[in-house]
């Protein structure tokens, strides 16, 4: 773990202290949180607005036990898994190695698609590959060499690209403001209940949520009196992501929805977006979209190659009987530098081979099972003699994340169920 940065650890809560918060929402709206919300737009309007709002409630809940256990104990959240048993040792492990290897190739691929994009169809610059792979080389580059500081603040610059780029891009859009208004009625489109619960289920959602305690030691906010810092830092974090996600709906009712244009699945219906926006208001729109999208795709890269390989050295320390505060354990560390490599490298193999079907549909159905992991260890973690009592959860809390939970398990077993069935039929 590096140094506490001792000019932020202050107690008093300001602007300019929050740090992690921003880190982890960042990294956790990408490329697929945006085609996601565009398209819900596009489909349905403003019709699930509140599905999108419940989404960011649900994951301040989920991020801030996370970091409250940290705070209270000073332990990492791995620390609290294995107080519950093997068990989350054994879903970790192989969650962790394939999860890792199939998102990098997606993610420097998502990553690299926009920069393609501002070639000539047909050139060189326009193949994703090769931008794929300076994407992931450069990620590797600055986590190896940089301090959290450092990372942080980058992100930092990434998150105002793309929140300054969306949410102008929807004022330009010019919203109605009473249609955008009856979206906070709860209401679900005709045979829509699991994409609407995916909506919710999926603003800014990944496994670096369970990241947030290890950026919060690295900042230095890892001891009780930071809790109201922590808290502070965490809402406003997501208030951020659910303004750049409300916009990003309002992009995909007001002008792919009035340009009357079908958005395919996956990444390209960014580049849909692209070619709707450059008919519209011009090349420099369209252009300007491109960075926007660029930027929102490489800090999920960033926030995955140092928050997870600060998770995967954490549990490589711990399995290895040397606990979490050894130097092998932290950032910098033997296994942090394993992970990074494991992150970068051989994943670039899938930006070749296109993905082999299987590993992707593994991907899903590990993936599926990690939020309702993360929501359903948090209720022991947080209401037993793991943490001090006055640190433990209140009825209302309890309430929050028993009902977070439940949906991640609908959720996580219908979307492991349509991996498990792609495997069949493939």
């Amino acid at each position: 773990m590096s140094a506490p940065q001792t000019s932020e650890t202050t107690e008093t809560p300001r602007w300019r202290v929050i740090g992690p918060g921003l880190v982890v929402a960042a990294t956790g709206v990408g490329s697929a949180d945006m085609v996601a919300t565009l398209v819900a737009g596009s489909n349905y309007g403003y019709m699930l607005l509140w599905a999108v709002i419940l989404g960011v409630l649900l994951k301040i809940v989920l991020v801030e036990g996370a970091g409250r256990y940290t705070v209270a104990t000073g332990r990492t959240i791995f620390e609290g898994w294995r107080s519950l048993g093997r068990w989350p040792v054994w879903y970790f492990a192989p969650y962790v190695v394939i999860w890792g290897f199939v998102y990098a190739a997606s993610a420097m691929s998502s990553t690299a698609l926009p920069i393609a994009a501002l070639f000539p169809e047909g050139s060189f610059g326009a193949q994703v590959w090769p931008w794929a792979v300076l994407t992931g080389i450069i990620a590797f580059l600055m986590i190896w060499f940089s301090k959290y500081r450092v990372f942080e603040r980058i992100s930092a610059a990434l998150v105002g690209l793309m929140f300054v780029t969306i949410v102008i891009l929807a004022v330009i859009a010019a919203p109605n403001f009473l249609d955008t208004i009856t979206g906070l009625v709860p209401l679900i489109p005709e045979g829509g209940v699991f994409n609407t619960l995916a909506l919710a289920g999926g603003v800014g959602g990944t496994i670096t949520l369970a990241a947030y305690g290890y950026w919060l030691r690295e900042k230095g906010w890892d001891k009780p009196r930071f809790l109201r810092v922590m808290r502070i830092d965490n809402a406003m974090a997501y208030v951020v992501t659910g303004v750049f996600v409300i916009a990003m709906l309002i992009v995909g009712a007001e002008v792919v929805r009035a340009a009357g244009v079908s958005l395919s699945s996956g990444d390209q219906s960014l580049l849909q977006l692209d070619g709707v926006l450059r008919e519209r208001y011009g090349d420099f729109i369209g252009v300007w979209f491109l960075v926007g999208f660029w930027a929102a795709g490489f800090s999920s890269v960033l926030g995955v190659w140092n928050g997870v390989s600060l998770m995967f050295a954490d549990f490589m320390g711990n399995v290895t009987g040397k606990g979490s505060d050894h130097p092998d354990s932290q950032a910098g560390g033997k296994w942090f530098k394993v992970y990074l490599l494991w992150l970068t490298f051989p994943p670039m193999l899938l930006l070749l081979l296109d993905q082999p079907i299987f590993l992707v549909l593994l991907y899903g159905f590990l993936g599926a099972l990690f939020m309702p992991f993360l929501a359903l260890t948090l209720l022991p973690i947080l209401n037993t003699d793991r943490v001090p009592p006055e640190y433990r959860n209140k009825w209302y809390l309890n309430v929050a994340l028993g009902l977070t939970a439940l949906l991640f398990v609908v959720l996580g077993v219908y979307q492991a169920a349509q991996a498990i069935i792609g495997v069949f039929s493939g």
